[in-house]
């Protein structure tokens, strides 16, 4: 029986950690799609955001129903619930590419906003499910660092076949990305499948809860939690915002950050964007392979502190500075090679290795003493997500009010500023008299 249960355990893993990935392949999509519907629809910055900030402003929405859903219906259930959504919004977004004009916008921000349901439901399940794997504690941020791995890989993956699909970024079109979005739908597909097939271990209700027992407390009982929730509603802004407006910047027509006489800055902006999330997959492997033997906590400050260093020294370097970087060209007579970009988007790019480790590291920092309450807190876990849609939003509205895409990185610093607090002092769990089993 023992040997069953691990073999389903390992199965579950493997299972979970492929979702991870699904759901980095889906929100990295809508950031690049920012810029071309920012182009083909002729829309401000900001506007061209509003896929983003579709997507994931469903997390604010579906946040706590799916964290309700995950305790009555089970991770399975709530698993394959989370991939046909995510299948139909993907198919919405597909639409919008071979419909009119006039209509296509609102059709593809209708398709990103049904997209976040699935990705706010996936990753109620993913996370939750790979810390009570690991047995909580190191050993369950060590399985949700490995998941990051793949999510990152995912994300890399999306970025920079996005960049080099687009033909130019000031003809761009929805329909130019249509390989990829087929791609997610027989990923989809094929995903629902596998998990309908899988034997998928659940986690054993407490006795109180299976006798319809209420309790005065709940996850916002506890202050680490709610500090831990405002830091991932603030993390996912910074791992969604420092590619984003890197990959608006470099690929600007106007500007000419690159100084390209050839042209190609699609595909090397893409590139750069996504060599920081190639970064954040380097990161994620060195996270799991140290999590075991480092605490969250001091990961959590190491990485903040570094991130603060490399964005404010981004900010205040001469942008006339030029630095070589392996991309992908996308140019008749190389597809790969070394181009220059600014230092400072070297440095943004070198961020990666700092968000890489955070989701993880909050989470398990957040839920850590938790108990019973663990799963119904990461459903107030993913309403928090939905700054990964806010904080991009106001970051490129400062880029439009500033005329500069630089400046916009105060956004980041404040936010970094934040997880360097939560990681040295608010995380510490002050609430350990509430009973949790």
């Amino acid at each position: 029986m023992s040997k069953q249960k691990k073999q389903g355990n390992i199965v579950a893993i493997i299972m979970m950690i492929f979702l991870f990935g699904m759901i980095s392949f889906i929100t990295n999509l809508a950031s690049p799609m920012g810029d071309v519907l920012k182009n083909q629809f002729a829309v401000p910055n900001w506007m061209g955001t509003l896929g983003v900030f579709a997507n994931f402003i469903a997390y604010a929405i579906m946040g706590v129903p799916a964290g309700l859903l995950l305790q009555r219906q089970g991770y399975k259930r709530t698993a394959l619930i989370a991939i046909a959504v995510g299948f139909v919004g993907v198919g919405i977004q597909t639409l919008s590419g071979v419909i009119d004009n006039a209509s296509a916008m609102g059709v593809y921000l209708l398709g990103a906003f049904v997209a976040g349901f699935s990705m706010c439901l996936l990753n109620t399940v993913v996370n939750p499910m790979l810390n009570t794997l690991g047995g909580g504690g190191n050993r369950g941020n060590q399985l949700i660092q490995v998941g990051g791995t793949f999510n990152s890989l995912c994300g890399t993956t999306v970025i920079i076949l996005t960049g080099i699909l687009l033909p130019s970024i000031s003809e761009a079109k929805i329909e130019h990305v249509f390989p990829l979005m087929f791609s997610a739908l027989a990923v989809f597909a094929v995903a629902f499948i596998a998990i309908a097939i899988a034997s998928i271990p659940e986690k054993e209700k407490p006795a109180g809860a299976a006798a319809g027992e209420k309790s005065k407390y709940g996850p916002l009982s506890f202050r680490h939690f709610v500090l831990g929730a405002v830091a991932i509603f603030v993390y996912v802004g910074i791992e969604v915002g420092i590619p984003n407006i890197l990959n608006k910047w470099l690929q600007n027509p106007d500007l000419d950050v690159l100084k390209l006489a050839s042209g190609n800055a699609e595909s090397i902006a893409g590139s750069v964007a996504g060599t920081y999330w190639l970064l954040m997959l380097v990161g994620r492997l060195v996270g799991a392979s140290i999590a075991s033997k480092v605490s969250s906590k001091l990961m959590m400050v190491g990485v903040s502190a570094l991130g603060l260093v490399l964005v404010v020294t981004s900010i205040l370097c001469p942008t006339t500075s030029f630095v070589n970087l392996p991309v992908f060209k996308n140019a008749p007579d190389a597809l790969f090679g070394l181009a220059n970009v600014p230092v400072s988007a070297a440095l943004l790019v070198l961020c990666g290795l700092c968000t890489s480790i955070m989701w993880g590291g909050i989470f398990n920092l957040a839920v850590e003493g938790l108990g019973k309450y663990t799963e119904k807190a990461s459903g107030y876990f993913m309403v928090l997500v939905c700054g990964g849609g806010i904080l991009p939003l106001f970051q490129n509205y400062v880029v439009d009010i500033s005329g500069d895409y630089l400046t916009s990185y105060w956004v980041i610093v404040a936010a970094l500023i934040y997880l360097l607090y939560y990681a040295l002092a608010g995380c510490k769990n002050v609430n350990k008299n509430i009973a949790v089993g």
